[in-house]
């Protein structure tokens, strides 16, 4: 087990009164040691915490003169300080099996941590799950939590997660209900494996067993050029419809039953049956919104301005895995140049000393080119066509380091923007969403600092698009802003 590291002190807090400094190890708080980050901000919370340090070969203890509720103001550099819970299946359709050779050692860890589900949003099958853990969840109200499902029937189930665990394990998520704790499902669907009627017969298992869902994300396979199942493809379109058919007649069963839709179709899969996309008022609170669910339509509404508040952008891919923010882990992210309003930051705007890229900067009202993926600028057209603008262009990204049916802009990687821009010419603004980035660099390892145009970094939600492109002023960003 590792020890929590004190990466950052806030100014005038009560932890930089009581001397913590950044680098302090952190051996135990009030004598417990804490084994992640959800355990740290309860201890911490506490009025008047005793700290147990080491510091340069020393061990020592240290008071920190606090309310109870008060920040503490420090951070740590990680989310979890002991191991982190492995994942034991072996699912067939599991993208860290489809990841190329060379990457950072961090994305091949596959994890079925509940923790990491609490933190991050990340599903877990709780296969691994214990009567320990239950009991942790519903004591500290470790809520929402996200469940991978994708069969309720236990012999297709076992199949699936290739683990004879995964036909019972499912118990777990009948406790977590039955105890009130949220809980969010996610079923990703293979041809001719749990579509169809063994997708049709998951929903009644659902409705049976699990009405208590706050909702259910159906998402279509993601296969990449490294897949090495045979039996793993992607969707046609025709079966992409008969997912859609199947999902649209549960939401209204589901509605007649438990009084919402409950199960959502990916937008993916509406993009790949060339379908108009529900209302956006059909979605609810859009739940699921980083799982791809209503991404579009709370997108058109945030860039239209009709939305009365912001969904906020996705966490991203992987971004678990480089360390977590200590304080306000669950809150939504920010990119650099705009704020949560998504209006343009003054500050990052007038910061030009340190650039991002030592390439020419844009001047003001330049031309403007959004860098995005293929599904991306499916939803991106209509949007900027409505602007009238000819200043304004699509700038598709194709996905040829993963390959396959690759095509969301949130695993768009340095190398494949290297190419596009390389052909770009100088003088023009290059949007760059936030959502490919995990503390400043792409999934490859590279950072935009890297690529042979500057671009600005925006945050993936519809209204700080609308404001960076109506902005005259470019954005420019450091290297440290990037990596927030």
């Amino acid at each position: 087990m590792s020890l929590p590291v004190i990466a950052e002190i806030v100014t005038g807090s009560p932890a930089e009164s009581a001397g913590l400094i950044p680098g302090d190890e952190i051996v135990a708080i009030d004598g417990e040691i804490p084994s992640d980050v959800i355990r740290w901000h309860f201890l911490v919370d506490e009025a008047d915490p005793t700290f147990t340090i080491q510091r340069g070969g020393l061990e020592f203890e240290l008071q920190v003169m606090k309310d109870a509720g008060e920040s503490l103001g420090a951070q740590v550099d990680a989310s979890i300080f002991d191991r982190v819970r492995t994942c034991d299946n072996h699912c067939e359709f599991c993208f860290i099996y489809q990841l190329p050779k060379g990457m950072r050692r961090s994305l091949y860890l596959k994890d079925d941590d509940y923790r990491l589900s609490f933190l991050y949003g990340n599903f877990t099958t709780l296969t691994r799950f214990t009567e320990a853990d239950l009991e942790r969840v519903v004591s500290e109200g470790l809520s929402p939590l996200y469940v991978s499902i994708h069969a309720t029937d236990p012999d297709v189930r076992s199949r699936i997660l290739r683990n004879p665990r995964g036909g019972y394990s499912l118990r777990w998520l009948k406790a977590l209900l039955d105890f009130g704790i949220e809980v969010h499902g996610q079923v990703v669907v293979c041809p001719g494996v749990n579509d169809g009627d063994v997708l049709d017969d998951t929903l009644l298992g659902v409705l049976d067993q699990f009405p208590e869902l706050s909702s259910l994300a159906v998402v279509p396979l993601g296969v990449s050029s490294y897949n090495t199942e045979s039996s793993m493809r992607p969707h046609t379109k025709d079966e992409a419809r008969r997912v859609l058919e199947v999902v649209e007649a549960w939401q209204q069963r589901f509605l007649e039953t438990v009084g919402h839709r409950l199960a959502y179709a990916a937008d993916e899969y509406y993009l790949l049956a060339n379908e108009q996309f529900p209302a956006a008022e059909t979605y609810g609170e859009f739940a699921m919104h980083e799982d791809g669910i209503g991404m579009a339509r709370s997108f058109e509404s945030e860039f239209s301005g009709m939305a009365t508040s912001q969904v906020g952008a996705q966490s991203g891919f992987f971004q678990w895995v480089d360390g977590a923010p200590a304080e306000g882990y669950r809150e939504v992210r920010t990119a650099v140049g705009a704020n949560r309003g998504g209006e343009i930051s003054s500050e990052a705007s007038d910061r030009t000393d340190e650039l991002v890229s030592v390439a020419i900067k844009p001047r003001p009202n330049a031309p403007i080119a959004i860098l995005t993926g293929e599904y991306g600028a499916k939803v991106l057209r209509p949007l900027v066509d409505s602007l009238e603008r000819n200043d304004i262009r699509i700038r598709e990204v194709t996905n040829n380091f993963f390959g396959g049916n690759i095509k969301v802009s949130g695993l768009m990687v340095g190398e494949d923007v290297q190419q596009v821009l390389e052909t770009e010419p100088y003088g023009h603004r290059y949007l760059l969403p936030d959502v490919c980035l995990n503390n400043g660099r792409f999934l490859d390892g590279l950072r935009p600092s890297d690529l042979p145009k500057h671009v600005e970094v925006v945050a993936t939600n519809g209204a700080a698009l609308r404001a960076a492109l109506e902005s005259r002023q470019p954005i420019h960003q450091t290297d440290e802003e990037t990596a927030r």
